[in-house]
């Protein structure tokens, strides 16, 4: 179903966003757009909102079980706007998750389990957000990929993954309570060409709708307990978003491209799109989920 806006959306279809978990797939550009859609409707979420461009075709059998919404996501700020937006219309409790194009949603067992049997175990331990690892995977060979982006020829790094002690500015910068910032990835290894305040590679990714919640532009939000890895008491689930976001930014930046003859290094492995590689390699982990 396509709707014109957000704000069209919210007039028209907003009853909707109680039918969760709901997925919002924030579309930048038209690279691997649909293989995104169908990879989350396959996990198992009852709703899936496409932020896109009007430029954006899609086959009938996808359009029609999708809401597809006129949005543009390089207006300043458009990404956190729209999903500050979408929290304050849905009830509270609702599980959101959101991603951009061409990234994809794993965690542990996910070949056999739905994103609903994982909220509903997430939620039993009393907890409202999941963190996710953002994982880049990029293409071997940027001849025959000039974007990066290649389903069949994936890799990512099985090394380079770290996470310092996250400030509290409020507290003379003294460590945050079970927060870390993680790093790692394209990110780390071409530092130079990205943003300092852009390197982290954690987002809370899956989390449950609630009066004033907000989204900040760090991709943590506004109450602290949400931007924590693991309750008090044990280690709760993680979960990663296999992505080729930043391999498509460092690509189609003029300031970057010709610096990359490739992403390749001695540490890239092949990507299984298995979440028990993900397991192996330490970037998702099943709390007592088993």
């Amino acid at each position: 179903m396509r709707h014109a806006s957000l704000q069209a959306f919210l007039t028209d279809s907003a009853a909707v966003l109680a039918r969760g978990p709901v997925a919002l797939i924030l579309v930048e550009d038209l690279i691997e757009v649909e293989s995104t859609i169908r990879h989350h409707l396959a996990l198992g979420f009852r709703t899936v909102l496409a932020m896109a461009p009007a430029a954006l075709e899609l086959p009938p059998d996808l359009e029609g079980r999708i809401h597809l919404i006129g949005c543009d996501m390089h207006a300043p700020n458009a990404p956190g706007d729209t999903v500050n937006r979408v929290i304050a219309a849905c009830p509270p409790g609702t599980w959101l998750y959101y991603c951009y194009n061409a990234e994809y949603l794993f965690f542990p067992f996910s070949e056999t389990r739905s994103v609903r049997e994982l909220l509903a175990f997430h939620t039993e331990e009393r907890r409202d957000a999941m963190l996710c690892y953002v994982v880049d995977l990029y293409a071997p060979d940027l001849s025959r990929h000039p974007d990066a982006v290649s389903l069949t020829e994936a890799q990512l790094d099985r090394s380079g993954y770290y996470a310092l002690a996250r400030p509290d500015p409020a507290n003379s910068g003294h460590p945050k309570e079970r927060q870390l910032d993680f790093f790692g990835g394209l990110r780390w290894r071409f530092e130079e060409h990205v943003p300092a305040d852009r390197r982290k590679i954690d987002r809370i990714a899956l989390f449950r709708a609630a009066r004033g919640l907000k989204l900040r532009p760090d991709h943590t939000f506004n109450i602290e307990e949400y931007n924590t890895y693991a309750c008090p008491w044990h280690h709760n689930l993680t979960a990663s978003i296999a992505s080729f976001r930043v391999a498509k930014a460092l690509k189609l930046n003029p300031g970057s491209t010709y610096d990359i003859p490739t992403f390749h290094w001695r540490n890239s492995v092949p990507f299984r799109w298995q979440s028990q590689q993900l397991m192996d390699l330490g970037l998702m982990e099943p709390g007592q989920w088993f």
